[in-house]
């Protein structure tokens, strides 16, 4: 039975009752005509490259040589081994559980013949690269859903951190209803269990022009982006969608998926805007690890940063600024504790504070390397002479907004001739950055266009590496010790396409293996996930729901002291280059606090919060001691609030500041007025009797100043 029958025959139970105006009947409908001509291309295509790949076989039928993980080696044949057959001869848990495979660093379809000896590893879904593969292949049976449903035009549809979405074209006036999500995620359901298997086809641009020649998105794309001879695209059922891959072996391997969402979007391409339909789902390898991810969700619903913040009046966001936040009175106290702590470790570890310009030529970027790779990523503008000729006949410069710091700190550097005396230079910055972040891929604080991070570079001579490595490691187990997060380190080596000399590479590694095992904390090795200019430290902390969030970061860099020429002066006086480590242990600050947010749940520990002390007095004859008591406290610098509304009891008042998530109360009725003390409640109701008011204050200042995660059980 052909692909097409196959479809007809899915039985797909309430599609009637939901009234869609692309279903006229409980069947699914009959697919647009295009869809079944697309398809048939498609399999002529494939069956001619089929043919293709087994005289390939047969022409260079030669032994080629697999080292798998773990060391071992084995022998399998060009052209006709794939990692799936290799995976079922390691073990059938291993065939069953991979998602997809690594060929020397490059992801790889399981189903695709091994060419050439290689290096070999196989993902699961349990590692990011896994869920990256896993969420990508089920976008593609949501644009399946999408176009055998509603007739979508699909336009894009990546995976993200924690799931996948789909933005497709439904016409002009054509929006997708939200009493259509079930029904779209029921067919989703019945494509997934129909077992189809992605098959990954190479096609030349006439025939990629050819198979999407009803999708004007598509050939934008492929005007775009497809700059050499050929490009993949994957069928998958009936559908067909160009994309590099890889894939899921079928769709049978997604146990569980969940449509959560449908929004609006925009295209935007050289061409004009159009308005998009945005679909965003999550999937699982079984029904049980979605059900558990519910209860998840539903836990971290509760806490979900958005939602404290809006009810703590901590922050907000304005479609006017989309992708950056307004920070209020209470969320801006939050922000600064989290800079000044560590401004104060920056203090205490030798490093200096600079300021940089956010604005620069896009010839900083173009010199650094960031243009070439970051460009899409990048703000870039023309200065206000741009719209005349400059006196030279020369453009004027193209302007970009910094999105690191690292090559203005080389500029810092190169300005003036360095000594070694003057190393390790260790230059931290908080500028803002900004990134030219996908609509669709902004979330809270956790994604954002405008953000600051705790960046710093450390220019180190050679010798000086393991030393600076040792170092940062400490910097960040100090500093999530304080949060209260436990983490995992990773050692990422060279990747495919590294730039630099291999000795230096391997020197690099080896000095990072060395400052891991020194450190005691457990790590894993992930073998060419470096970046492309030198071998990385990947950290990534759990918080109180035992969620991991990847923040911070300790990387070698041997190119850009290489691109800005940098130098300084060595001990025997001849010119020396040095090394450069990129470092971060918040990470971006704003998507720090969103994880402290929902880790602590609005119950912020003493140090960072914004409700530290709320002063309340039992009738209005306290009320202008109260007043005072408030005013000793913010003088202080505490956070110290005043209820004294007379309209409430006062057991309703002081439930009010707990429920508030005040650290502390201060009670002052008759008795404490005269002696000028307060009563100390805690948030839990814990009731620490009366307090001198100066020792209280000092008290609260000493637990402030030690950032204590428990301020109310030892005050």
């Amino acid at each position: 039975m052909g692909l097409y029958q196959r479809w007809r025959r899915l039985r797909l139970p309430g599609l009637q009752a939901c009234g869609l105006h692309t279903v006229r009947e409980a069947a699914v409908p009959s697919p647009p005509h295009w869809l079944v001509e697309r398809l048939g291309l498609f399999e002529e295509l494939w069956a001619a490259q089929v043919e293709k790949l087994k005289s390939m076989a047969q022409k260079e039928h030669r032994t080629i040589k697999i080292q798998l993980p773990g060391g071992q080696r084995v022998e399998a044949v060009a052209w006709n081994t794939t990692p799936y057959q290799l995976a079922q001869q390691i073990s059938s848990t291993l065939a069953d559980t991979a998602v997809a495979a690594q060929v020397n660093g490059e992801p790889y379809d399981l189903e695709r013949p091994l060419e050439t000896d290689c290096d070999l590893r196989f993902l699961k879904f349990d590692s990011p690269e896994g869920k990256a593969v896993f969420w990508h292949s089920s976008t593609h049976v949501l644009g399946a859903a999408a176009e055998q449903l509603l007739g979508a035009i699909l336009c894009r549809g990546p995976s993200t951190e924690c799931g996948f979405y789909h933005d497709f074209f439904l016409g002009k006036d054509r929006t997708l209803r939200g009493s259509e999500l079930p029904v779209l995620e029921r067919i989703c359901q019945e494509l997934a269990a129909a077992a189809q298997p992605f098959r990954r086809l190479e096609a030349s641009q006439d025939q990629l022009r050819q198979l999407f020649k009803d999708n004007p998105f598509k050939l934008r794309l492929i005007e775009e982006k497809v700059t050499g001879p050929t490009a993949t695209v994957y069928g998958c059922g009936m559908l067909v969608d160009l994309c590099p891959g890889p894939h899921l072996r079928h769709s049978g391997q997604i146990g569980g998926l969940k449509l959560l969402t449908n929004s609006s979007s925009l295209w935007r391409s050289s061409g004009a805007e159009e308005s998009l339909q945005r679909v965003s789902g999550i999937s699982f390898p079984t029904a049980e690890e979605l059900q558990a991810w519910e209860g998840r969700r539903a836990e971290a619903e509760l806490r979900d940063h958005r939602r404290i913040g809006k009810e703590q009046e901590l922050f907000f966001f304005h479609e006017l600024s989309p992708g950056s936040c307004f920070f209020l009175p209470r969320g801006t106290r939050v922000y600064n504790a989290l800079v000044s702590f560590i401004r104060a470790e920056y203090t205490r570890r030798g490093f200096s504070e600079v300021k940089t310009p956010t604005l620069f030529s896009t010839k900083l970027w173009e010199l650094s390397g960031h243009w070439q790779h970051y460009q899409e990523d990048m703000f870039a503008l023309q200065p206000p002479d741009s719209r005349r000729d400059p006196p030279t006949g020369h453009p004027a410069d193209t302007l970009a907004l910094k999105p690191m710091n690292c090559p203005a700190h080389c500029l810092m550097f190169a300005h003036r001739p360095r000594s070694w005396r003057e190393l390790p230079l260790r230059l931290a910055d908080f500028g803002a950055l900004h990134r030219a972040e996908a609509s669709g891929s902004l979330g809270g604080l956790t994604r954002l266009r405008c953000f600051q991070q705790d960046d710093a570079h450390i220019f180190c001579a050679p010798d000086q590496l393991e030393a600076e490595v040792r170092g940062c490691l400490d910097f960040l187990r100090s500093v999530y010790a304080v949060l209260g997060f436990s983490f995992h380190l990773a050692l990422s080596t060279r990747p495919p396409g590294f730039l630099g000399e291999p000795r230096l590479w391997d020197q690099a590694e080896q000095i990072l293996q060395q400052a891991l095992e020194e450190f005691g904390e457990p790590w894993d090795l992930n073998p060419g996930d470096g970046a492309f200019y030198g071998p990385k430290i990947d950290v990534r902390l759990h918080d109180a729901l035992g969620r991991p969030h990847q923040c911070g970061t300790i990387q070698l860099d041997f190119q850009l002291p290489l691109r800005f020429d940098l130098q300084y002066k060595g001990q025997a006086g001849a010119l020396e280059r040095p090394v450069l480590i990129h470092r971060a242990v918040l990470g971006s600050v704003e998507r720090m606090l969103a994880v402290l947010a929902e880790s602590c749940g609005g119950k912020w520990p003493l140090w960072l919060s914004p409700f530290q002390v709320v002063v309340i007095p039992v009738g209005t004859e306290q009320e202008e001691y109260a007043r005072e008591a408030q005013q000793i406290l913010q003088a202080a610098g505490l956070a110290g609030d005043l209820d004294a509304d007379s309209t409430l009891t006062l057991s309703r008042r002081v439930r009010r500041a707990q429920l508030a998530n005040y650290n502390f109360q201060f009670v002052v009725g008759p008795k404490e007025q005269s002696k000028r003390t307060v009563n100390v409640r805690t948030r839990e109701n814990r009731r620490l009797g009366e307090r001198d008011l100066t020792e209280a204050v000092g008290r609260l200042l000493e637990l402030q100043d030690t950032r204590v995660p428990n301020a109310e059980e030892i005050f």
